[in-house]
């Protein structure tokens, strides 16, 4: 059996300092904020190249308090993609804004700069372009764009810990970046987790508050805010695994060229990459016309494989009042019906890899 992800082979390999983090953090009696917080954002901040990190609950509330402190409400539109996992729209609408979603270069999967300025309107606010799959979306238009129309532009880094965008990590683009931290990420903790890095000090000022119910000062609420504080335990268990990152992050990249070279002639369509970008490898999708059977087959050959992600969020229930039909959003639609994530992780042995590849190419009868 080879899984899709084993969320236990990290927590192994560094098993003695992550006990230690969480020994500390037990013994320190110390569980809401604190040192291990603010340790965890001044590191995290410093690699991202941004001059401020704020840590939140989640990657959900991330993107959500960053529209809040981009003044984002009832009667905005914010420009998303079509081809987005749904946590990118459900900020929008947890603002009382309207999600405009926008399509994507079907070679990348990330939102295409060349249609949003055709999307802005006079009540656009934000545009929040999505690194997909930890493949760096195209921020120099996307930032162009936004300067000509006078809007924000918040980056929804979930899937991009260590991503690079012409030789800068994604960090601060743009305005500001919503991580997730979520088990699974290439920087994962072990429960929930978010952060928002920015350059902006009124953004940054403007998070500590809305996290912390509205207040600076105890008992005293300048806003009407939220509970979604980063939890000690867990930033400093991220403070253990980040100086690993670049590492994972390259042991990743040498599995997806393995995949690469060696599913080149199998008639899938593999990942492309454009020469300005690193890819976090966050996912290793293929494309194909057959994907059901496919992952049924890989399935039986003891290969674990997961859809990401099989309905659109504009053909969701939960977005049914949107009105936008089957086929208002071909690109994306046609993505969803084909997409497939091979496992990826920076702790498969060469066996595993290899064991993949031998199941897809026999799957799809592709010759030795």
């Amino acid at each position: 059996m080879i899984p899709f992800l084993d969320l236990k082979a990290p927590y192994e390999e560094l098993k003695q300092e992550i006990d230690a983090a969480v020994a500390r953090v037990v013994g320190s009696g110390w569980f809401i904020g604190g040192p291990e917080v603010d340790r965890f954002e001044a590191e995290f901040a410093a690699y991202c190249g941004a001059a401020h990190a704020i840590g939140l609950a989640n990657g959900l509330d991330a993107l959500h308090l960053a529209l809040r402190a981009m003044d984002v409400g009832p009667g905005d539109e914010v420009i998303v993609p079509s081809n987005t996992y749904i946590a990118t729209w459900l900020a929008v609408t947890q603002c009382g804004a309207t999600p405009v979603p926008v399509e994507p270069d079907p070679r990348t999967f990330n939102i295409d700069p060349d249609r949003i300025e055709a999307a802005v309107t006079a009540r656009t606010k934000v545009i929040l372009p999505v690194h997909l799959y930890g493949q760096p979306a195209d921020m120099d238009p996307i930032v162009a764009i936004a300067a000509k129309h006078g809007l924000k532009v918040l980056e929804d880094g979930a899937q991009s810990q260590g991503a690079r965008y012409k030789g800068r990590r994604i960090g601060a683009h743009g305005d500001a970046v919503a991580w997730s931290f979520y088990p699974g990420k290439n920087l994962g903790a072990m429960g929930d987790a978010g952060a928002v890095t920015t350059n902006d000090p009124v953004i940054a000022d403007r998070l500590r508050v809305l996290r912390n119910y509205g207040s600076r000062v105890k008992y005293v609420n300048e806003v009407q805010g939220y509970n979604s504080r980063l939890d000690p335990l867990q930033a400093a268990i991220l403070s253990v695994k980040l100086p690993y990152l670049d590492e994972w992050n390259q042991r990743r990249a040498a599995v997806a060229a393995r995949y690469s070279e060696a599913l080149a002639d199998t008639g899938l369509v593999l990942p492309v990459v454009p020469t300005w970008a690193e890819p976090a490898w966050h996912l290793y999708v293929i494309q194909t016309e057959d994907r059901d059977a496919l992952q049924k087959t890989l399935g039986d050959a003891g290969v674990g494989t997961l859809i990401h992600y099989p309905i659109p969020p504009h053909r969701q229930a939960a977005y049914a009042d949107l009105g936008l039909a089957e086929g208002a959003f071909p690109v994306s639609e046609a993505m969803h019906r084909r997409v497939l994530s091979l496992p990826m992780s920076p702790h498969m042995s060469a066996d595993q890899v290899d064991g993949v590849i031998a199941a897809c190419r026999a799957a799809l009868a592709v010759g030795a």
